[in-house]
């Protein structure tokens, strides 16, 4: 067979599985032509913990987690956030170092497939992917231990890409209260405010998903430039403290943030959280099970703890949980906030994902359900990422005028 014909059995092979994965979740014309049209971003995913495995490659197809290349190409997906992820309890030098192994281990993963990815770190970049048929790679630290109170440390992750940090995780870190965590600092320190103003001037968006409500008071009133809640979902539906309230969702639409709805079904569903809580029992068990097969292995802990409550719903331990209850929220968050203040941010591959979304080549189902809710094609296009491309834009634009400001 020719080369000529071998590359045209590839193009109308890659067309028949795309084909088949839409057709798989039922996607009309009409989300389908506005779906695969728009910019299309997810601002917060799990996977670099697998990147460190070296068994792991982003460009093939697998049947475990929720991302790689060929998934996300069939749900249309632009741009996704890299989280750059310790635990909380990984603190100082080793924090840092650690930190630094994922940042180039992302990287790594673009160089090795140039053909499909590429790093971004402004709008205009990831306008430039879509265009090009590429998928743009991003990077966020989730959590700001990782700096070891050093803004020179912050300044390092920004020159190599990373473009948000979430100001904690779920413990407190040494100058900012979690929402997990009890508090000890009444929200930022001084050196915290310090750093939301140093990601101001570098042009970093500052993250408030996991942090206490006091937190992210003091970072609304600190920062110059629009916030993000990178993977939150809404408190009135779902009464966990990672999630955001109504006059929180207000206050940061007003700066001119966006809330980015988190997918994982114990921020989603008060029934599944309430389930969990009148049994712990169930995560405890699933926590040893997931010890044992995992040990430190963090990119298998997620994934198998994942699988595991997967076994529990199916047994009746644990309530059922949809995709639609993340339209839920998006709805919810439209109705307080504003469609411009609204956008995705899934935590695949980091959390436990519902019936439905189970990766990545699922989003469409998004961009469908909404339009069946009578949502304006513009305001579809707005939800699935031009809001997140706005937030950067704004906060590159706020970086040049305190830097042209401090020359002055």
């Amino acid at each position: 067979m020719t080369r000529a014909l071998l590359l045209a059995f590839a193009s109308i092979s890659l067309l028949f599985v795309a084909a088949l994965a839409l057709s798989a979740v039922s996607v009309s014309e009409k989300a389908r032509k506005i779906h695969f049209s728009s910019i299309v971003v997810d601002t917060h995913d799990d996977t670099t913990q697998r990147f460190l495995d070296g068994k792991f490659d982003l460009g093939d197809r697998t049947n475990t987690g929720s991302i790689d290349i060929p998934r996300m190409k069939e749900g249309g997906l632009t741009a996704i956030f890299f989280s750059i992820w310790i635990p909380s309890k990984v603190t100082g030098p080793e924090a840092v170092r650690r930190a630094l192994e994922q940042i180039d281990a992302v990287r790594e993963q673009v160089r090795q497939h140039p053909r499909d990815l590429v790093l971004a770190t402004t709008a205009a970049q990831i306008r430039e992917a879509k265009k090009k048929g590429q998928i743009a790679a991003l990077m966020g630290v989730e959590g700001g231990h990782m700096i070891n109170s050093d803004l020179a440390v912050l300044r390092k992750f920004a020159g190599l890409g990373v473009r948000y940090m979430t100001l904690t995780h779920s413990g407190n870190d040494e100058w900012a209260d979690s929402s997990t965590d009890k508090a000890v600092h009444n929200g930022l320190t001084d050196f915290g405010k310090d750093v939301v103003r140093e990601m101001n001037r570098l042009g970093m968006m500052v993250d408030i998903s996991h942090v206490s409500d006091k937190t992210f008071a003091d970072a609304l009133a600190v920062s110059k430039a629009p916030m993000i809640a990178s993977h939150s979902s809404c408190r009135a539906i779902c009464d966990a403290p990672r999630n955001m309230t109504d006059d929180m969702m207000k206050a940061l639409a007003a700066k001119g943030g966006v809330v980015q709805i988190n997918y994982h079904v114990g921020f989603l569903s008060q029934e599944f959280r309430a389930a969990e809580e009148a049994d712990p029992k169930i995560n405890a068990a699933i926590g040893q099970e997931v010890s044992k097969r995992c040990g430190d292995n963090e990119a298998c802990q997620l994934l198998e703890g994942d699988k595991l409550t997967r076994e529990a719903v199916e047994q009746g331990k644990l309530p059922r949980v949809s995709y639609e209850k993340i339209i839920e929220h998006i709805n919810h968050a439209v109705k307080v906030a504003g469609a411009d203040y609204v956008g995705l941010g899934s935590d695949f591959d980091g959390a436990n994902m519902p019936y439905g979304m189970e990766d990545a080549s699922r989003l469409p189902l998004i961009t469908e359900a909404l339009l069946k809710k009578g949502y304006s094609e513009s305001d579809v296009r707005k939800i699935l990422g031009e809001n997140t491309l706005r937030v950067m834009t704004e906060v590159k634009r706020v970086s040049r005028d305190l830097s042209a400001n401090n020359k002055n």
